[in-house]
């Protein structure tokens, strides 16, 4: 960090642009990591749904040790007003509907207002950065910032800037979500998806196929993932998990004896697309699978054990 680059981390006051699933979110999120958290929603029903949203998620932050009090210590403000959100603050993570028009009128609205030093974040998945710098008279103080949801519970975020991007913004960006317990990587080069996205989504297609080809039903492959490699992706990537598979000569022996049968796999992997009748097989599948059970119901079970699972792999924060 040069002299001049202020420590986003250091700033007490965050805004978060938008109040939906991410959003709010990310708002326990900022709470927890001790900031007062300005959020910005037209919808008037937003602040009732911010409020329940930070409560419910408030022992998950606790158990992480992301969250060292009963309640908030920071204030929780709701603003109608984009630019009265962002006034004071020294990052904002913006997360509306990803609409390039209706984000361009949000930058245009709260770039007069924002301190020359304040980061500013995207959660974006779908649009790239250079889309969104589309809508800034200077984007040099603009990342991609894209968690994975949900983002108090998930530790990944992955940011990105460009030859636009300020010199020690994506440093600054870092530092800041690490400062709340997030892990980070860097996205080097734009591509649709950005990183994590790209896997899920080839991943995705192959248990499409295999559905699609009779081989499995939906919910057994699922399990097979989930009982399977998705174990062990919980404590290393798929690489590394390889190195350790060619004993003491690692991947490059892992390779050598292997490639040929992965060439043959990668050779008849399918590539199907989510048509009608793709998605009505996916549908009835899943509702075997869940048997009537709420999807309310389905994502407390999920954040329950992946509380468990991040407390197990992830450090401490510091």
């Amino acid at each position: 960090m040069s002299p001049s680059e202020p420590d986003a981390s250091s700033s007490t006051r965050v805004a978060a642009l938008g109040g939906g699933l991410i959003g709010r979110s990310w708002a326990a999120l900022f709470l927890a990591g001790g900031h007062s958290v300005a959020v910005h929603d037209p919808d008037p029903t937003a602040e009732g749904r911010v409020r329940e949203a930070v409560e419910e998620a408030w022992p998950v932050l606790t158990a992480l040790g992301l969250a060292t009090a009963d309640a908030p210590t920071g204030e929780l403000t709701f603003h109608r007003d984009a630019r009265a959100a962002v006034e004071g603050a020294g990052f904002v993570q913006e997360s509306i509907p990803e609409r390039v028009a209706l984000k361009h009128q949000l930058y245009a609205d709260i770039e007069p207002a924002l301190d020359g030093v304040t980061v500013v974040a995207s959660s974006a998945s779908g649009l790239t950065l250079t889309e969104l710098q589309g809508g800034w008279q200077d984007p040099g103080r603009l990342v991609l910032g894209h968690p994975f949801n949900p983002p108090h519970l998930i530790p990944l975020v992955e940011v990105m800037g460009n030859a636009h991007t300020d010199p020690g913004v994506v440093e600054a960006a870092r530092r800041f979500y690490e400062s709340v317990g997030k892990v980070t990587i860097e996205v080097r080069r734009e591509v649709p998806g950005h990183v994590a996205n790209r896997l899920q989504a080839a991943l995705w297609r192959e248990a499409i196929h295999l559905v699609n080809e009779g081989v499995a039903s939906p919910h057994d492959v699922d399990v097979a993932v989930s009982s399977g490699p998705g174990l062990r992706w919980a404590v290393m990537g798929p690489t590394q998990l390889f190195h350790l598979g060619g004993d003491d000569g690692g991947i490059a022996t892992f390779c050598e004896r292997y490639a040929d049968s992965f060439h043959r796999w990668w050779d008849d992997l399918g590539d199907p697309r989510l048509d009608a009748a793709t998605i009505e097989r996916l549908a009835d599948g899943m509702k075997q699978a869940t048997d009537g059970e709420s999807i309310r119901s389905l994502a407390t079970q999920r954040d329950a054990t992946l509380t468990t699972v991040v407390a197990a792999t992830q450090p401490p924060k510091r």
